[in-house]
């Protein structure tokens, strides 16, 4: 455990400045300047109470917790690395599909693996699928369609220095049971971020411009809303354009409430116009292309949206700062400028993987509870729990026993597990 936590401290760091390094190739000398900061400074500083609880319908506690990757009770041939993360879960056919990657960390390479397994109870498990390519993989994504179940896999570069996205494949699960190869669907350099089915409806959300969230060239990226008939061709809902938002946004999930209203979240991260974070968005039924939003200062990674009841939920990365904000208003620097500082002091802060609350009428998020969590963690998906008031949520983290605070940055080099938590949601 000393060897291991020396480690957490010394080789982020030096991964810090070969990152700082390759953003200064992009960056004004004067936002680099500005952005001196180091992003492993205090790892160990005692973090700020959480932000008030504000709670909805529902009391929400955490009932089961366990780990299931790295686990014994794993098929021999998934065999999990140093660094286990991306992931998404699905019941299909009595059977609930999991889907991990593993690397040696979080950063981009062509030893990743996304290993697929099965199981009738989350505890036996069958071994699916193996999904390798001369380069990372991330964003595993299923879609149950009918009598099919489509399973999608972002592909990007080896580069761990660089954010390079190549597009999105898709393989489809036969009815023998064996998994196809990878087909690659959609344009190049299209991330899909996740994929549903939501009264009835196959969904698709997914950005394109992903590169410029970190060269600093200010350019947009645009997120769209798709819909499909066959799992393959991607198409934009009838009647309406397929980008919902353009700017700084990326990661987007949404649900749609009992009215059809649509509720959606995007991680703002490049920034724009309306500033830097995340955007909280609506669009009314019968119009679910059309997107309105609004601001949200606080940056809430990987986000996933689902619904209990008539209450809207979110599952996304909180900041441990005294305010949790991405955004620090630091008006006095370019965009560029901006992007580096504010990816500077976020990559140095401890982060929890949180459920927040869409508060309707206010078009805010508040904050409910934070999941077992800390260092790098928060890439959730979500099924139906045995009870209809249980959400189970899988999710990563860095290894939960290490002492103090790791940072974000020092935990994308150390360890990280996936565990499966229960929620249970109470009427109040």
């Amino acid at each position: 455990m000393v060897l291991r936590r020396a480690l957490l401290l010394v080789v982020p760091a030096l991964v810090g400045v070969a990152w700082i390094a390759a953003c200064s190739a992009a960056a004004p000398a004067s936002a680099v300047a500005d952005a001196s900061t180091p992003p492993e400074e205090e790892p160990d500083a005692a973090p700020p109470p959480p932000p008030k609880v504000e709670l909805g319908r529902h009391a929400v506690a955490v009932v089961d917790h366990r780990r299931v990757v790295p686990a014994a009770d794993l098929p021999r041939e998934a065999v999990a690395g140093n660094s286990n993360n991306n992931l998404d879960v699905v019941r299909f056919d009595g059977r609930v599909y999991f889907a991990f990657r593993s690397s040696k960390d979080h950063y981009a390479s062509d030893t990743t693996a996304v290993y697929v397994v099965s199981s009738p109870n989350e505890r036996d498990w069958r071994f699916e699928a193996k999904f390798t390519a001369e380069s990372d993989l991330r964003e595993p994504r299923f879609l149950a369609l009918g009598s099919k179940l489509f399973f999608y896999l972002a592909r990007l570069g080896k580069d761990p220095l660089k954010f390079e996205p190549k597009g999105t494949s898709v393989s489809v699960r036969g009815d023998d049971g064996a998994w196809g190869p990878l087909v690659d669907i959609q344009k190049p350099g299209y991330i899909a971020w996740r994929t549903k089915v939501e009264r009835d409806v196959p969904y698709m959300t997914a950005y394109l411009g992903g590169e410029h969230i970190y060269d600093f060239s200010g350019l947009p990226l645009s997120v769209e809303l798709l819909t499909t008939k066959d799992g393959i061709a991607w198409t934009p809902l009838p009647g309406a354009e397929a980008v919902v938002s353009r700017g700084g946004g990326s990661e987007t999930d949404f649900t749609i409430d009992d009215d059809g209203s649509l509720y959606a979240v995007i991680r703002n991260e490049a920034g724009d116009e309306t500033g830097f974070g995340s955007k909280v968005c609506r669009a009314a039924a019968g119009s679910l292309g059309t997107w309105t939003c609004k601001h949200d200062k606080k940056k809430y990674d990987s986000p996933l949206v689902f619904r209990v009841d008539d209450e809207i939920y979110l599952v996304g990365r909180r900041n441990l700062t005294e305010t949790g904000n991405y955004d620090l208003e630091r008006r006095d620097l370019t965009i560029p400028g901006q992007e580096l500082t504010y990816q500077l002091d976020y990559r140095g802060k401890p982060k929890r993987c949180s459920l927040w609350r869409w508060v309707k009428g206010e078009d805010r998020i508040a904050y409910v509870l934070d999941l077992p969590s800390k260092g790098d963690t928060c890439f959730a998906s979500v099924i139906q729990g045995e009870k209809p008031n249980e959400r189970i949520i899988y999710n990563y983290s860095s290894e939960l026993d290490l002492p103090g605070e790791p940072t974000w940055g020092q935990g994308q080099i150390g360890p990280t597990s996936i565990y499966r938590e229960v929620l249970a949601f109470t009427p109040r």
